[in-house]
């Protein structure tokens, strides 16, 4: 049974990459730029996300800057457990996150808070990950842990995400010791 699950899992995959593969890459209008302090490095790049996607409730984010960070055809994936149990991951465009978080917003405060733990650089790449904690108000307590993961390229004069790959705390999987140790010295 595991065998076939994985095989339809792997084949779902596959689908899903094809199609990805013929859509159209929706490139940021060209009068988007960056903030040159935004994309200096893998570290400011993450906290400049942080920055944009927190908020209190119905305040508009600024989705241009965060258009500025991305790269063309960047994607966001959200791994994690449906209420049957059965563990799904979803990717986004940086447009369909954008309007999904807009309509979440609407009811909701969101901030969230995460930490560079550990950076992996080779020439042009790097994968930053980034234990997160997600509060209705910034003195709440979380009510979402988890880890993020950005994989970054560099051109040589900025940084730019490739994507944002997420997936919260359970109690089958609890934050990793070093990474709820970042959290806390942060």
């Amino acid at each position: 049974m595991l065998k076939r699950s994985a095989l339809l899992n792997f084949i779902w995959v596959l689908l899903a990459a094809a199609a990805a593969a013929r859509a159209p890459v929706a490139l940021p209008p060209k009068d988007v730029s960056p903030e040159p302090r935004d994309v200096a490095s893998p570290e400011a790049i993450v906290q400049a996300v942080y920055s944009v996607i927190s908020g209190p409730l119905g305040a508009p984010r600024d989705w241009q800057r965060l258009r500025s960070l991305m790269a063309p055809g960047a994607i966001f994936v959200v791994t994690g457990g449906g209420a049957d149990g059965v563990i799904k991951t979803r990717s986004f465009s940086v447009e369909d996150y954008i309007a999904a978080s807009s309509k979440a917003i609407a009811n909701m405060a969101f901030y969230e808070h995460g930490v560079v733990s550990q950076v992996w650089r080779y020439a042009h790449i790097a994968t930053v990950v980034s234990p997160y904690e997600s509060r209705h108000a910034p003195a709440d307590a979380p009510f979402q842990r988890g880890i993020n993961t950005f994989q970054l390229a560099t051109d040589g004069e900025r940084w730019r995400i490739i994507s944002i790959s997420w997936e919260g705390e359970t109690p089958a999987f609890p934050l990793p010791a070093e990474a709820a140790a970042a959290l806390r010295g942060s």
